[in-house]
Order: structure tokens, then sequence, then C-alpha cells
């Protein structure tokens, strides 16, 4: 899938605010500073598409992004780790499980981890929050330029003997990396590939 166009078109915290038509949507969310906004600068081949910060926690809304008049983009605030104030951290977390509970045209999310680090708690509940949910969720591994091939690997299956522990099978994942424009292909065409095996419905 080639991205042809990609514009924002809103950002709140109110779910019920949220585009009304009935839209594929896929929801990109992560611990804070996991590169996300750089990741889907990536993928729409936009520069400043999403704004990127190096400060944890600049994602603080439901950022929609519509792509190829086709299907929303959703950029979702970090979880965890955030440099917000606790009112504020509470307010955003809240959102990210009514979007989660509410939003009937999610038709994936994809949680972004960063491939340097073990595997954290605070992903590994939030992928089981998504389980319990029954929210079909795929994990976008981040940042694989900052490691040799092989140690990516070592990660990605160290990741797999975790989840292992309790789910019954790895979900689909992706390597990638922002800055190299690793991992785009497959995930577009895995996005392409679903919105393609739905049966359309009338806006």
């Amino acid at each position: 899938m080639k991205i042809k166009s990609a514009e924002f078109v809103m950002s709140n915290s109110d779910v019920a605010k949220c585009p009304k038509n009935l839209m594929p949507e896929y929801a990109f969310i992560g611990r804070s500073n996991v590169g996300k906004s750089s990741l889907i600068n990536m993928l729409t081949h936009r520069k400043s598409l999403a704004k990127t910060s190096g400060r944890p926690g600049k994602t603080q809304l439901i950022n929609h992004f519509l792509i190829n008049n086709e299907w929303f983009l959703v950029d979702l605030p970090g979880y965890g780790y955030a440099k917000v104030s606790k009112t504020t951290k509470k307010v955003f977390q809240k959102f990210i499980t009514q979007y989660f509970d509410l939003r009937e045209q999610l038709v994936c999310a994809f949680v972004l981890v960063d491939i340097r680090h073990d595997p954290q708690p605070i992903d590994l509940e939030f992928m089981q929050y998504l389980g319990e949910k029954a929210v079909p969720f795929c994990i976008i591994f981040t940042k694989a330029d900052k490691l040799k091939p092989n140690a990516a690997d070592r990660h990605v299956e160290a990741y797999r003997k975790v989840m292992l522990e309790t789910w019954e099978e790895m979900p689909k994942h992706f390597v990638t990396s922002a800055s190299k424009d690793i991992g785009k292909e497959d995930v577009l065409e895995y996005i392409d590939s679903l919105n393609q095996n739905m049966v359309t419905s009338p806006k």
C-alpha cells in the first residue's frame, strides 16, 4: 500500500467526539518515548505529521489522521512514565481505556515496544488488558537500527518466551526502525490486507 495522502483531522480527549463515520481505524500506542511519532511519520512518509519530542508524554490527546481517504491512523497517548501531573495522567489514561472500550471502528491496535529493552511489566500488563478486552493487536518493535540484527533477533525471541508463559502464541509482530525505514512496507501491507478483508460499510 502506498500512502498518497495523510491529513490531520482532529485531536480530543472525549471518545464521543471522535469521527462518526465507520472508516476502519488502526491505533498506535506504547510506553512514553518509544518512538511512536517517528514511526507514524515514517509510515506516512511525512516529516512532521505526528509531533516528535525528546520529552516523554508529549502526546496527551487522541489524534486522528485520515489516510488515503480510506482509513484512520490513531495516535494515542503513551502510557507510563510520562512527565505530566498525576491529575493529567489520570485523565488521559482514563480516555485511553474508554477508547478501547467504546470505539467500534477499531480494527487493530499496534503496541510499540523498544526492541533494545527486556520485556517490561507495563507493556505486558497493557497487552494483557487488550487481550482481556478482546481487542486485536500486534506488536511493533521500534528502534531496530540501534541493535545488530542478531541482537534484535535475540530480543524478539526473549519477548516470545515471556509472552508464551501466559499467551497461547506470540502475537503478530513487526521489527521497525523509523530512521532506516525498516518494517514500513510490512506494517502497511498488513493494514492493507485487513482493509481488503473487511466488508465495507456505508459511510
